[in-house]
């Protein structure tokens, strides 16, 4: 198996730039799936059954249709005229993988399953406080919606940001499922790259690349980015354990009593 491709002319330097593609619709699906995930969360808790069980069915449906499903579904329903749209008034600063008219149903997936995860995870956490902190807030008076802002989010937050680094290290692997829809991305350049270069009149270099190394490749990519966000994700980890640890002081030694 041959790599002499990867430092031949700017081949490695192409799948970089893919990459970047992936790893930036990773961060806007998170946003959007975050901004999505915490209200689904509260939803599923309120104490009004009709909404509670609306959000928690949301919630169930899109956290169990498989991603590849939903990706392929919003491809071919989205309006025609929503994606001609995007792609005709797309910023000229995004990359062109990013103004495809297919780039919304990648994201779209990416955010409705996303986000249906992260809101179990919120819902967890905000339930994992001890009683105690709701009660007390309510004996000092404050509403609903006073305690879940002031109280309860404030604290179940911190406890989610491990799992939320971990989602987005799981989503960012995903992400390499838009290349059915033919976005650009990484596992598609590769598959490019493996099948132009080798032939000069194919526009590529002169230096095949098989595809099994261009694979490798590619999974090593992901392995160093994943590796610093779940080190990340640990240190977090290690800090919220510290922060929320309770250390029980001796009780005093009682002095003796004077003869």
């Amino acid at each position: 198996m041959s790599f002499e491709w990867v430092w031949t002319e700017n081949n490695l330097q192409f799948l970089a730039e893919a990459f970047l593609i992936n790893f930036e619709i990773a961060l806007i699906s998170m946003v959007l799936a975050l901004a999505l995930a915490l209200p689904l969360a509260l939803l599923s808790i309120s104490p009004v059954a009709p909404v509670r069980l609306a959000a928690k069915t949301w919630v169930d449906i899109f956290r169990n249709l498989p991603l590849i499903l939903m990706i392929l579904f919003l491809a071919l329903q989205l309006p025609d005229s929503l994606k001609a749209g995007w792609q005709d008034n797309a910023p000229t600063w995004l990359p062109e993988a990013l103004r495809s008219q297919f780039v919304l149903a990648g994201i779209g997936g990416l955010v409705l399953y996303n986000s249906a995860v992260l809101a179990e995870v919120f819902r967890a956490g905000i339930l994992s406080l001890d009683r105690g902190q709701r009660e007390a807030a309510a004996a000092l008076g404050l509403r609903y919606r006073e305690q879940m802002r002031l109280v309860v989010l404030p604290q179940g937050l911190r406890r989610m940001v491990p799992a939320t680094v971990s989602q987005l290290i799981t989503l960012n692997k995903d992400t390499t499922l838009v290349s059915i829809i033919a976005i650009q991305e990484v596992v598609r350049s590769g598959r490019i790259l493996a099948g132009t270069a080798g032939n000069p009149f194919a526009g590529g270099s002169a230096v095949e690349a098989p595809i099994l190394s261009v694979m490798i490749v590619i999974g090593l990519m992901f392995v160093v980015v994943n590796f610093a966000l779940s080190r990340i994700s640990r240190r977090l980890e290690i800090q919220q354990g510290r922060r929320t640890a309770t250390t029980e002081e001796a009780p005093p030694v009682a002095e003796p009593a004077p003869a």
